[in-house]
């Protein structure tokens, strides 16, 4: 290990080799007190472009702080917002972790958000619990060199639990097989962590939908916040493309949908991640949003209880729409999950402070949970992504307009998770 940087961790084990002589020596108190809480770190996308993943946050770490208290357990959470930025992502990270030395780091919600703070962790030696991006784009992304399979390495610190590319690609075609199309696709892949990922030749849509008989019109990356989406229109206009895909950001893909309408690109089928996740962001576009299709990665009819209160899926939404006046969001499952693990795994440490100790409980986690069971167990994974990656369950669904306004989410696909209901059948963009 020559030329490893001297670490945070390193620091800890020195300071705590001097307090126990000064304990011995009868000159101070034990460097820990029982009563000292434990301090769990949290990293969102709070504001920005990507706010909408973080809109559940306040809810969920409030409701964790009470139902830990009433169970009579100390916990402390130190909320820092990435601002939707990578760069900002990592700073708050180190702060987490040098300032305000908090003994595990929650994360969540796309790969700009998640990437650098597991990679401050893993670099400074510090568990951290990622979640809310595809595991292909979370594992390679943070790789030396992404390219080459043979340089990948685990993770030591870092663990992730969500579901994969692997499984939007299935859940996607399988909404798209209950429609008659031509089976031209077009591709939506911005140059970002996501956009990149989904478009890989080797590991996205590509491959896999050139097997099955699509034809994929991808006219290249596009920046995040683009105003002027003309071009990509043309290229799926000339492509005669009944189906769009894509990872999109929500007011990217406002803006390409209001621009689609007013070029007269008219598809069956619009099954896009990210920005279809979320009512406010299917609200934003009147009455265009009937029909529009997404993977769904958790509903309140889901068949889950969270191990921390007890509560269903259904009473959790509940909870959050009496508290907000808000309709339910995806994330609040997820979130709430990464809560349930925290608990979970520093009850099974006897130092929160041994970040070692409780990388080791992370690894050994076997919890049924509000998004379903998670176990580190490589379950349904390639060996390179074993140690690191828990899956979580997928399906699709659409969006369908209520007749006294807003939006419901029908899910119209459970082939890859048939323990969660369906409530429709898919339906072909008017």
């Amino acid at each position: 290990m020559g030329g490893k940087m001297f670490t945070r961790r390193d620091f800890l084990k020195t300071t705590a080799a001097t307090g126990a002589f000064a304990v011995t020596s009868g000159l101070t108190m034990p460097a820990i007190a029982q009563s000292a809480p434990i301090k769990l770190g949290y990293v969102s996308p709070q504001t920005g472009p990507l706010a909408a993943f973080g809109e559940a946050d306040k809810f969920v770490i409030d409701s964790f702080l009470a139902a830990t208290k009433t169970m009579g357990l100390n916990y402390e959470v130190v909320v820092k917002d990435s601002q939707s930025n990578p760069n900002r992502a990592a700073e708050v990270a180190k702060e987490l972790i040098v300032t305000d030395e908090v003994n595990l780091v929650l994360v969540a919600s796309t790969p700009e958000t998640t990437n650098p703070v597991a990679t401050i962790c893993e670099a400074e030696e510090m568990p951290c619990i990622s979640t809310v991006s595809p595991w292909q784009p979370w594992f390679i992304g943070q790789q030396g060199n992404p390219g080459d399979p043979t340089s990948w390495k685990p993770f030591d610190y870092a663990y992730h639990f969500f579901w994969g590319l692997e499984d939007v690609i299935a859940v996607f075609t399988n909404m798209w097989s209950q429609i008659e199309t031509n089976k031209q696709v077009a591709g939506l892949f911005p140059n970002d962590g996501d956009g990149n990922a989904w478009g890989d030749k080797t590991v996205g849509f590509p491959p896999v939908l050139d097997k099955m008989g699509y034809a994929l019109t991808d006219p290249g990356r596009y920046q995040n916040m683009t105003d002027d989406f003309s071009a990509q229109i043309n290229a799926f206009k000339s492509g005669q493309c009944e189906i769009v895909t894509g990872v999109v950001i929500p007011p990217d893909f406002t803006t390409f949908w209001n621009q689609a309408k007013q070029q007269g690109f008219a598809p069956k089928i619009a099954s896009i991640g990210k920005a279809l996740l979320f009512p406010q962001a299917v609200e934003a576009l009147g009455n265009a949003g009937h029909n529009l299709s997404s993977e769904v990665w958790w509903t309140p009819s889901h068949p889950f209880k969270s191990s921390l209160t007890g509560e269903s899926s259904a009473e959790v939404a509940a909870s959050f729409t009496k508290a907000t006046n808000r309709p339910w969001t995806q994330p609040i499952g997820f979130a709430h999950a990464l809560f349930e693990l925290a608990v979970d795994v520093m009850k099974r440490t006897a130092d929160p402070t041994d970040g070692d100790a409780v990388a080791e409980a992370i690894a050994a986690t076997r919890l049924n949970t509000l998004v379903g069971p998670i176990a580190w167990d490589g379950k349904n994974l390639p060996p390179f992504a074993a140690k690191n990656v828990a899956k979580t369950p997928l399906v699709g669904g659409q969006w369908r307009l209520k007749d006294g306004g807003g939006y419901d989410l029908i899910i119209t696909d459970n082939k890859t998770a048939p323990n969660i209901p369906v409530g429709g059948k898919m339906e072909p963009i008017a």
